[in-house]
């Protein structure tokens, strides 16, 4: 998961310009989200670590900090290796 964690901050870096997020900083409480950001946040998962984001993993909680988006794309990477 750890190695999820740089990129994924990295892109972040780009919308919380003054602000360092700490890895379980829930970034919707900070209020700098909006719908906008979700939809580049989801593609830029996709493409960074080549993998689909279905409808059933749009919850919340899965986007809500550093350590949770890395988890999501743990998990989907660890379904990818097993087909």
């Amino acid at each position: 998961m750890e190695k999820h964690k740089l990129p994924i901050k990295t892109f972040l870096a780009k919308f919380f310009v003054n602000h360092e997020l700490q890895d379980n900083e829930d970034i919707f409480a900070l209020g700098f989200v909006n719908s906008l950001f979700a939809m580049q946040l989801v593609l830029f998962i996709e493409q960074e670590f080549s993998i689909a984001i279905e409808n059933e993993d749009l919850d919340f909680e899965n986007f809500k900090t550093i350590n949770a988006i890395a988890g999501l794309v743990e998990r989907k990477q660890v379904l990818l290796a097993r087909t």
